[in-house]
């Protein structure tokens, strides 16, 4: 298994972290509340947690295929809706486990 983790600080990240989550669940299998989320991506696993300033993500997948996809798809997403904070990219560190 493969994971990748990132993440940022912001006033917003329980905000992020529920619209990224419902826009999600329009396409694929979410459960969240308004600090934890799980949501199927692909052959991947994405957690996110908004914890005070902080919202962190955790991409676990079977391959590094199915992790790329995994990472730009989050990435995509939270940089297109966290404009305010004017990401160009998230820093990602990948381990193998």
């Amino acid at each position: 298994m493969l994971k990748a983790t990132s993440g940022f600080t912001t006033e917003r990240a329980s905000q992020y972290l529920q619209q990224l989550s419902k826009h999600f669940a329009h396409k694929t299998t979410v459960e969240y509340t308004e600090t934890d989320s799980v949501a199927v991506i692909g052959a991947s696993t994405a957690r996110m947690t908004a914890r005070g300033d902080h919202l962190s993500f955790v991409a676990e997948s079977p391959d590094a295929e199915a992790l790329a996809e995994c990472k730009d798809v989050i990435e995509r997403h939270i940089i297109r809706f966290a404009f305010r904070e004017e990401l160009k990219a998230l820093d990602w560190a990948e381990t193998a486990e």
